[in-house]
């Protein structure tokens, strides 16, 4: 284990890769490679997400074009759906970066959902804290377009990019409790498309009650994610708006925190095992769910 956490420090991306494996798929000894890591506090993780099709992967396609042009080693997390039969990620890595997937200064990963309903993987804090030991200057997380339940990546990211399109104003309406709430940043997306500039004056005004709120603009950046036009201009927004006070890493440490602690809670409870007793249960006259909850917990 301390041989294999050497490796990962000095970038091997091929132990890196079986170590989030090994994590992921909960093996024996994977708490204890935990609990060998440092929490130095860097890299930041940048938090890219939105609804389904506003071109997420477009545009971290494009994030890591410019951020190699500065010399950056990154790291990127693509959040998939679960295959319903293996559970395994149905979206590839190979299929949407090709470009970057054998460069030596990109690593990137695609992991399932696994049946987690908030765009994330249900052992994303482990990998991502994992992730930071092998020298990254930035760690990605892309996550499933999911809708509102997805602000959990809020409690994971540094920073969070909302990503959304020029048609999508409907969903923009929808979605204002949750996602309008956690973006650090927000982008549109395919800005060539007609009605981009209303769409951000709409935006705009539907941000304004935020910003007396939070005394703290958010900005938003039009782009063009497949001819990479306002990436120079997020990237540069990115670097402005990443949290540098302790509060925020208290804050991000506590919702960590609490959801390794519900995952621990939750340990040892069996689904197939609840159905049998359930099974069992129901067959009595005086059946009452709350009741079996109480006594089965």
């Amino acid at each position: 284990m301390p041989e294999q956490l050497a490796q990962i420090k000095k970038g091997d991306f091929k132990s890196l890769a079986r170590a989030i494996s090994f994590i992921e798929n909960e093996q024996q000894g994977h708490e204890d490679l935990l609990r060998s890591l440092s929490d130095d506090g860097a890299p930041k993780i940048i938090g890219i997400t939105g609804p389904p099709g506003a071109g997420k992967s477009s545009l971290v396609d494009a994030l890591i074009d410019e951020l190699i042009k500065e010399e950056k080693k990154i790291a990127v997390v693509c959040i998939d759906p679960s295959s319903p039969f293996n559970l395994g990620a149905l979206l590839g890595d190979r299929i949407r970066m090709s470009k970057w997937y054998t460069h030596p200064n990109v690593f990137i990963r695609s992991l399932a959902t696994r049946g987690s309903m908030g765009g994330l993987s249900p052992k994303i804090i482990e990998i991502t804290d994992l992730i930071k030991s092998a020298g990254f200057d930035h760690i990605i997380v892309e996550t499933v377009g999911v809708g509102q339940s997805e602000i959990e990546i809020a409690g994971l990211a540094d920073i969070t990019v909302v990503v959304v399109v020029p048609e999508g104003g409907d969903e923009v309406q929808t979605m204002k409790a949750g996602l309008m709430e956690i973006a650090d940043i927000f982008v549109i997306n395919k800005s060539d498309r007609p009605d981009a500039d209303l769409f951000e004056r709409n935006l705009k005004l539907m941000l304004a009650p935020s910003f007396t709120k939070n005394a703290k603009e958010v900005p938003i950046i039009k782009t063009i994610a497949t001819q990479k036009k306002g990436i120079h201009e997020l990237n540069e927004a990115i670097k402005n708006n990443l949290p540098q006070n302790e509060e925020r890493h208290l804050s991000l440490l506590t919702e960590k925190a609490w959801h390794l602690l519900i995952q621990k809670r939750m340990n040892g409870l069996d689904k197939m095992n609840l159905r049998q007793n359930l099974q069992a249960a129901i067959n009595h006259d005086n059946f009452n769910l709350y009741s079996f909850i109480a006594d089965y917990a």
